[in-house]
């Protein structure tokens, strides 16, 4: 019989290694093609690993909670086919072929252990490479857990650790009860009664903590508020609701349009539409538009309008409400979550008046918008200033003081408040 191999997959751009939440087959388990073998866990999406071809589960890899680095072997099945050939196999885990071109396949070796230097508990993610440098360098979880990295979700990449090492041997580093960090803050202690139910953190909850406690440790917040007068925007909409979802099959909301507004004013300002990476500023030639979406368990997943800046406002309407939709039922594509330039959450849609939102990083900036409420409101013209009823809505925007600045902040959501109160008849 010939051997298979199922590989750790890549879910996403900045994705380097996934969790095995959970074997779906065990070995000695008989597969047919596309049975879902394992699931997998990131701190952006879940995801089930199909085989590709019918088989028999010979050897599962790795166990359950243990975390795997991108093209690694997971497991093995046997599939119908010539004898297994004796030869040796060859040591850098490569496809080789027999003289009968059966492919012979290595089982991958076993990770290298931690040191006991590093094997300390920490709320916070090292990676398999990560881990094995800091073995060799003798540094302990405690040292790492300030250092602060520029991946995904501040993650310490190698460079980051590589750039702290030669800190570290030239003495630039202060001793770890000399940092000044943030990273753990001394909590008051929790007084519980008897009557308090202990509800344990969800591992996706969990990450969204860290990624959020990360982010105000990684970039200086600061925000600003706008009030906008949604008067033409309201009666656009009532006017046109009917007739555009006829025409286009789908509905349009506040947010579409909101969104829209936003995507023009990023045109005008493209420091907005950015990220940092050390002293360098990267503009962003494409805007991909995240969407901050509630879940039905009370957790949040930010899909990506790719390419938003290339959309017409029914090509906007469309594509947020599909991915809105399949986002509810944890049908996104791991490339539908990433790739993110600039995000936009509603808080308007529970009622809030107005918000401070966390940048989503590596991002600059987030803007929210809070409820459409009729206000009273004074009302300026030519022939002088009148009180009228208005309804009215408060954009905020959090951005990254590194980059951007009050003046920049402010004038961009100005520019979106502007594009709003002079809506007319937009590009469908």
């Amino acid at each position: 019989m010939t051997k298979f191999e199922i590989i750790m997959p890549k879910l996403g751009e900045s994705i380097i290694e996934a969790t095995i939440t959970r074997w779906l087959k065990q070995e000695g388990d008989i597969l047919e093609e596309d049975d879902s073998i394992v699931e997998i866990a990131t701190d952006k999406v879940d995801s089930e690993v199909p085989s590709p071809v019918d088989g028999v589960v010979e050897k599962l890899l790795f166990k359950e909670g243990d975390i795997v680095e991108v093209g690694k072997v997971i497991a093995i099945i046997k599939i119908n086919g010539e004898e297994e050939d004796s030869s040796p196999v060859s040591e850098n885990l490569s496809t080789t072929k027999t003289e009968k071109d059966t492919p012979i396949i290595e089982r991958p070796k076993t990770q290298t252990p931690i040191s006991e230097a590093i094997e300390d508990k920490s709320d916070r993610f090292f990676s398999p490479l990560v881990r094995n440098i800091a073995k060799k360098e003798n540094i302990s979880l405690k040292e790492l857990e300030p250092v602060q990295g520029t991946g995904s979700n501040g993650r310490l990449t190698k460079e980051d650790l590589l750039a702290y090492i030669e800190k570290r041997k030239s003495g630039k580093v202060e001793p770890i009860e000399q940092q000044n960090t943030i990273s753990a803050p001394i909590q008051a202690p929790v007084v519980q009664s008897g009557n308090d139910e202990i509800v344990e953190m969800g591992r996706v909850r969990k990450l969204i903590a860290d990624h959020m406690v990360r982010s105000k440790q990684t970039s200086p917040h600061v925000t600003s508020f706008i009030e906008v007068d949604m008067s033409k925007v309201v009666a656009w909409r009532e006017a046109n609701k009917a007739s555009f979802e006829k025409k286009y099959g789908t509905k349009i909301t506040y947010t579409h349009i909101i969104i829209d507004a936003a995507i023009n004013a990023l045109k005008d300002f493209p420091y907005i539409n950015a990220s940092l990476d050390g002293d360098k500023i990267i503009l962003k030639k494409s805007i991909n538009f995240g969407m901050a979406t509630a879940l039905d368990d009370g957790n949040l997943i930010v899909p990506v309008l790719h390419n938003a800046d290339m959309l017409n406002l029914s090509g906007i309407a469309k594509t947020a409400n599909d991915l809105a939709q399949r986002a509810r039922k944890n049908a996104l594509k791991p490339e539908e979550i990433s790739g993110g330039t600039f995000t936009f959450t509603n808080l308007g849609s529970f009622g809030s008046l107005t918000g401070t939102p966390i940048i989503n990083q590596p991002q600059l900036a987030i803007l929210a918008a809070g409820i459409i409420k009729k206000k009273v409101a004074v009302i300026e013209s030519p022939q002088g200033d009148s009180i009228g009823i208005r309804p009215e809505m408060i954009l905020s925007l959090s951005y990254d003081h590194r980059v951007v600045d009050g003046a920049m902040g402010g004038l961009y959501i100005k520019k979106l408040a502007e594009y709003l109160e002079n809506f007319n008849e937009p590009n469908l």
